[in-house]
């Protein structure tokens, strides 16, 4: 462990497979709060690169658009998503 200007800096080593795999050590998934099956977000700067638990894109969007009315009625999106794909079929045709 090292400790610069009051920041714990702890290093750890692993190997890299034949295929390009490394594991990443347990303690680091234990500080970053990795769950098996997670998605891994790498951030290469320069030389170095950082790895950190990937947000869910789906769940970054949610409430970003405003509905038109409440409660949603999800029967009749779903007609007019189908009526459009319709109409995007026939005039391809």
């Amino acid at each position: 462990m090292l400790v610069l200007r009051g920041i714990t800096m702890q290093e750890f080593e692993t190997r890299l497979t034949e295929k390009g795999q490394i594991t990443i050590p347990q303690q680091i998934r234990r500080l970053i709060g990795l769950e098996p099956h997670d998605v891994v977000r790498f951030e290469v700067v320069g030389e170095e690169v950082r790895i950190s638990r990937a947000t869910s894109k789906l769940l970054a969007g949610f409430g970003a658009v405003t509905p038109k009315q409440r409660p949603e009625d999800f029967r009749s999106i779903r007609e007019a998503v189908e009526k459009g794909v319709a109409e995007e079929v026939v005039s391809e045709g």
